[in-house]
């Protein structure tokens, strides 16, 4: 199995308002920039988007590092959040769970892939999160009225 590492960002301008996502693929001494947006949207989806938009480009399943400065995305993971959400039908004590068609999503690329969730703090020293970060605010901008 490959081993792949993505590093993703999502933003947006306004909560909701337009937004965009970033996201950078790394196999071996190769690079492969994505980003894209939508003109109304949340930070949260776009930050998703970009997770799942990077593991639907890989051709075959992959072993993946995927680096993210989301705690929404890294918590969900790595705190169980996400397997609650599943064990309890997409519902929370306080309702249902926001975004469940993008959390679905990356459940089935999870199954595709073997993917391990790294936090790592935004707008900080790592130069790929920067890098995402770039991307997702020019992709927000383009639906800026």
């Amino acid at each position: 199995m490959k081993s792949v590492t993505i590093y993703t960002d999502g933003a947006c301008s306004g909560n909701p308002g337009p937004g965009g996502w970033g996201a950078i693929l790394r196999y071996g001494d190769r690079k492969k920039e994505m980003s894209g947006g939508a003109a109304e949207t949340t930070n949260n989806r776009m930050e998703l988007t970009g997770v799942i938009e990077a593991l639907s480009a890989l051709k075959e399943p992959c072993h993946v590092s995927l680096y993210t400065d989301s705690q929404y995305i890294a918590n969900a993971i790595n705190e169980g959040w996400l397997k609650s959400w599943i064990a309890h039908n997409w519902k929370r004590k306080t309702g249902p769970v926001k975004n469940a068609d993008l959390w679905q999503e990356v459940v089935r690329l999870f199954k595709v892939h073997n993917v391990e969730i790294h936090w790592v703090k935004g707008h900080s020293e790592n130069e790929y999160n920067n890098r995402c970060d770039e991307l997702a605010v020019a992709e927000s901008r383009k639906f800026k009225k």
